[in-house]
């Protein structure tokens, strides 16, 4: 194990985690919620999205979260950005990054997008130009990249051929989406073996769900196949609308917790991540599943240093 690998983690909560949450969450919570995560030193945060209210009506205020959130230098402020009125939308509001989101699933692009997986790569051709003009990063998200709710197994030889055409067309960054948290570790090898001489493990971002209890193994997996760069929800928020029976993304208190067990940086201060993870815990009125959250979150008297009573 490499001493000190940093491990980078964009706080995906207040879109991915939210979009899928029946309590509507008001725009002051929301900012606040967003503020609470840039203390706590994330490298990004994916803020919300510029989908049509229609289809994500939780995140129909993207424009006033974006106006009214405090900015940290040190911090990444994205957002998923779904065609080319998404992004005239997302430049108004000067996000920091975009991302765009396609699937490995014909199946799922169609619920999820309304279009072929061929289709949504034509539709970011445009959306990619306007990002180079405005001198933005841009994301491409691949979900289904292991398996779909719908077509089941997904072979790792679509996902390549997904990631080389999205790379083509001016992706900067393969974000890998284990959309329905089916995975083990093995299908974590499979994944990063069908991408081989294409993208290297440290070139990827993986994006996990917990459905199972398997999204932090197969984090450690990946870390020990090189990946250093994870999406994670505060309190192990979120779930698929175009998922059925999607639990929530791995847990970024679960993350940062095994990262400081083992001699890893993230730069993420864990007691101020409970801060955030109780704020939107009461927004929304429930508890939420993340197992480190749980155990230590709730205890006042454990918001100090890196959170943990353990160290290293």
């Amino acid at each position: 194990m490499p001493a000190r690998k940093h491990i980078r983690i964009t706080e995906v909560g207040p879109r991915d985690g939210l979009q899928n949450e029946a309590v509507v969450v008001s725009v002051q919570e929301k900012v606040a919620f967003v503020d609470l995560l840039s203390q706590a030193g994330v490298a990004e945060i994916e803020v919300s999205s510029f989908v049509s209210p229609q289809w994500v009506p939780q995140l129909g205020d993207a424009e006033d979260v974006f106006g009214r959130m405090s900015r940290r230098d040190s911090v990444v402020y994205s957002a998923l950005v779904p065609n080319e009125e998404g992004m005239q939308r997302a430049l108004a509001a000067h996000v920091d990054k975009i991302a765009l989101f396609t699937a490995a699933s014909e199946t799922f692009s169609r619920k999820n997008t309304n279009a072929t997986i061929g289709e949504t790569l034509r539709r970011f051709t445009p959306v990619i130009a306007q990002a180079r003009s405005a001198s933005l990063p841009v994301r491409a998200y691949i979900s289904c990249a292991v398996a779909c709710p719908y077509e089941g197994a997904i072979d790792p030889g679509r996902v390549r051929e997904v990631a080389a055409r999205l790379l083509d067309i001016g992706a900067d960054e393969i974000d890998l989406g284990e959309t329905i948290g089916v995975a083990v570790p093995s299908d974590i090898d499979r994944l990063y073996e069908g991408l081989t001489g294409l993208l290297e493990p440290a070139q990827t971002t993986l994006h996990l769900h917990d459905t199972r209890g398997t999204a932090l193994a197969c984090a450690l997996r990946a870390i020990q196949l090189g990946v250093v760069s994870f999406d994670a929800t505060c309190g192990g928020l979120g779930g698929c609308p175009y998922a059925p029976g999607a639990a929530g993304n791995l847990a970024t208190e679960d993350l940062v917790y095994l990262c400081n067990r083992m001699g890893y940086e993230t730069g993420v201060d864990l007691g101020a991540l409970f801060a955030a993870s109780r704020h939107v815990a009461a927004a929304l009125g429930r508890a939420l599943p993340g197992r480190v959250f749980g155990a230590d979150g709730n205890e006042r008297g454990n918001d100090k240093g890196n959170g943990s009573r353990f160290g290293r």
